[in-house]
């Protein structure tokens, strides 16, 4: 017997070698893994915004006009529980496949009494993006997709420039600049609120936004801005925001899902919002 013969087996510095190895290629296909993930993410989000903008057109088609962003007898709109309040999401449903949800709720009260309130509580499949996240509610669920407004950075009222707000019935004549160059909807974050969130029924802040504030730079931080939407912070309507990477996805009037960056000029982005500001954006 050779009396020089070593055992077979790893020694203890070709086993740190061989995991330092696979730790380091763990550490570079990460990033990968997760960018992918967040692509099936972003493409089911699309599909999201596709799917309302199906069930809007089908809307169109049958009241020939856009629904109500929100529903008042008086304006400017406050982020409160106060009023009546139902917000588009409600006029939708019965043409997204929730008509059971749509012949239950009580039209006679506002969106915010004990019955309706029940209702709140039942989650919309399609109005969650799936790169956000948030404590759940049971009481009141909120969504991620919010009507445009309008342009600017303004309290919710009748007089909003843009396509859903208080009281709308906008028709496919009065956005003159043209469908495919007008915000429908788009995403909101679902952190990115006030002072309270009081979910996808509720024709407030929680389901309406504006262009005039830049992409990601709404509610987030507590970013009120009191010069420009009045002293009292809850009529502050705020704007669009997402947990995508470097901006977020839109629907356009036409039924077009777009994704701008939150680096696109301000005056584009305004005008994007703006249904009949005169303003021709081939190109943006």
């Amino acid at each position: 017997m050779n009396a020089d013969r070593r055992p077979a087996g790893f020694s203890y510095i070709e086993l740190i070698m061989v995991i330092s190895i696979v730790v380091g290629l763990v550490a570079l296909l990460l990033p990968a893994v997760q960018q992918a993930r967040e692509a099936a993410r972003r493409v089911q989000c699309k599909n999201n915004l596709m799917q309302i903008g199906i069930a809007f057109h089908n809307y169109q088609h049958s009241f020939d006009c856009l629904p109500p962003g929100t529903i008042n007898q008086t304006g400017p709109i406050a982020s409160d529980e106060t009023g009546y309040h139902f917000s588009w999401h409600v006029q939708l449903l019965a043409f997204t496949d929730q008509r059971p949800l749509h012949d239950r709720i009580d039209f006679d009260d506002g969106v915010y009494s004990e019955f309706n309130s029940l209702l709140r509580g039942t989650a919309l499949f399609y109005a969650q993006c799936p790169s956000d996240f948030y404590p759940p509610n049971p009481k009141v669920i909120a969504c991620n997709y919010a009507g445009s407004t309008g342009g600017a950075d303004v309290p919710i009222d009748s007089n909003n420039d843009g396509v859903l707000f208080l009281n709308s019935s906008i028709t496919a004549e009065q956005i003159r600049d043209g469908a495919s160059n007008t915000i429908l909807a788009g995403e909101r974050r679902l952190d990115d609120i006030p002072l309270v969130e009081l979910g996808w029924a509720s024709g407030t802040s929680s389901t309406l936004r504006n262009s005039g504030r830049n992409i990601n730079m709404g509610f987030r931080g507590g970013a009120y801005d009191p010069l420009k939407s009045g002293p009292d912070p809850l009529l502050a309507t705020g704007g669009f925001s997402s947990r995508h990477s470097g901006g977020s996805q839109f629907l356009m009037a036409d039924g077009a899902v777009r994704f701008f960056s939150e680096t696109i000029d301000a005056d584009t982005y305004s005008s994007l919002g703006d249904r009949d500001d005169g303003k021709l954006l081939l190109e943006f």
